[in-house]
């Protein structure tokens, strides 16, 4: 008697923004959770798929243990936690950076200002660890579970080093900015064990075409527009989409073509403004769900 093969577990964040942003990415991918019921910590996610649901910190230790095959983290808990897994797909969502801090006053300038047995508070013990020993520097950690900037106000350390996104807490707190240790965002990781076996393998990596397919999309948008046909080498230039816009005959209209093309969302003012400069009508710009390449 044959045994069904266990489903492939995804380790997920179970709470925050970058849960919220990992559930909205594998939905619009079409593997929207299931639950079973409300504040349940296992989830269908369709075909070989289940999701379960850890503090984002703990998600290498589940990939590195077996416990899950893949999982999603930021790249900040992968660097801490020294375990060996490996990164499949950067998702880009939930950007920051892990930085150096200290007081206002402070004279440092730089973090090899900082004088032997500085005192660093940290929730990153292990990444602060070893950049202080990259650039030669001894210090004394004294690990916290959180809010890390008002520990050089209390005497508990000197500097902190904590994650950034604007800079704002920092000010707010009397605190500057003085070096970046490293920049982080959400990746798709997995264990070399589920890579090295060949039916998880093709899971992952069909797994990882489709969440990337959305991931593509978001920066992209579709543009169609009537165009006149003595404008067309100047379309072109002006909308190359992939490999070169689609170009269609209107019907009962000789001078005039419409064109297809796939532009960056990002330049989607600009190009309509081009465009209506060469003639252009009846554009129209939409959203794509997936793009492959």
């Amino acid at each position: 008697m044959t045994t069904e093969p266990r489903a492939i577990r995804v380790a997920l964040p179970n709470k925050g923004r970058l849960s919220e942003q990992s559930l909205a990415l594998f939905e619009q991918a079409g593997l929207k959770a299931a639950f079973r019921a409300d504040r349940a910590l296992v989830a269908s996610l369709g075909g070989e798929f289940e999701a379960i649901f850890v503090r984002a910190g703990d998600v290498p230790e589940y990939i590195a243990d077996g416990a899950a095959e893949i999982g999603v983290t930021g790249a900040d808990l992968v660097a801490e936690s020294g375990r060996d897994i490996e990164e499949v797909l950067d998702l880009g969502f939930g950007r920051c950076r892990l930085a150096i801090a200290v007081k206002d006053e402070a004279r440092v300038e730089r973090a090899s200002d900082l004088p032997a047995g500085t005192r660093v508070a940290t929730s990153f013990p292990a990444i602060a660890r070893r950049y202080f020993e990259r650039i030669g520097t001894e210090i004394q950690v004294a690990p916290v579970g959180g809010a890390a900037e008002i520990a050089p106000h209390l005497g508990v350390a000197d500097v902190i080093v904590d994650l950034v996104s604007t800079g704002s807490t920092l000010r707010v707190n009397g605190l500057r900015e003085v070096e970046t240790i490293m920049w982080s965002t959400a990746r798709l990781v997995a264990s070399p064990a589920a890579l090295a076996d060949t039916r998880t393998r093709t899971a992952i990596d069909e797994l990882s075409n489709a969440l990337e397919s959305v991931i593509r999309a978001q920066e992209k948008r579709y543009l169609m527009t009537n165009v006149p046909k003595a404008r067309l080498e100047e379309v072109r230039t002006v909308i190359p989409g992939l490999s070169g816009p689609t170009i269609v005959e209107v019907l009962d209209s000789g001078d005039w073509v419409a064109a297809h093309a796939v532009v960056d969302a990002d330049r989607v003012y600009q190009t309509i403004s081009q465009l209506k400069e060469l003639g252009a009508e009846g554009i129209l710009v939409t959203r794509i769900e997936r793009l492959m390449p």
